[in-house]
């Protein structure tokens, strides 16, 4: 009996090391030298500050910048300790009635702008996290962003084609605009 006790002891503590101390050591270490960005959160930073992350979306209320997707994580928006979906159907009313809102939200903040507006900009994504939108997300607020700023909607177009991502290994997903990173190049190009 107590044979069985010492060996089920022994592999007890050999397992606690091994997949509690060595596993997670060897994992960070890999981690750290193959995807030093991602491992650190992919923290963006101007001037030694942090200023977001390439992962987490960021809201946006002025004028002079690309807005981001609506955040599930309400009440404070982009919240990852609370990431989720809304979980709420395309029957529901109060997403029909969120929806509205937002595009009437959309239209005036931009009432010369006629074109439909991108699902993206008016529904939350799954995890109520992405920092990313569409490419014509970013070009329906092209016109709104170059009246606030002060610049040629074409400058704008060029900015936005520039920090286009195109599909992952050329075939997973759709193109898409970082809005954090679109913000802080409009920022940097105005000498903020």
């Amino acid at each position: 009996m107590i044979r069985e006790w010492r060996a089920a002891v022994v592999v007890f503590l050999a397992l606690t090391i091994v997949t509690g101390g060595v596993y997670p050591l060897v994992v960070t270490l890999i981690g750290q030298l193959a995807f030093a960005s991602g491992v650190a959160g992919s923290v963006i930073e101007r001037d030694g500050r942090a200023v977001g992350s390439r992962l987490i979306g960021q809201p946006f209320a002025s004028p002079q910048y690309f807005w981001s997707r609506p955040s599930a994580t309400g009440p404070m928006p982009y919240n990852g300790a609370v990431s989720s979906g809304s979980n709420q159907g395309p029957l529901n009313p109060a997403l029909a009635d969120a929806v509205t809102q937002r595009i009437a939200a959309l239209r005036a903040a931009d009432p010369g702008n006629t074109a439909p507006v991108p699902v993206d900009l008016v529904t939350a994504s799954a995890s109520g996290l992405d920092p990313h939108i569409s490419v014509a997300a970013a070009e329906y607020q092209v016109a709104r962003v170059a009246r606030a700023r002060g610049v040629h909607k074409a400058e704008l177009e060029a900015l936005v084609r520039e920090h286009t991502a195109g599909r992952t290994l050329g075939l997973l997903g759709e193109p898409r605009v970082n809005v954090l990173e679109l913000n802080l190049a409009l920022d940097a190009r105005a000498g903020r």
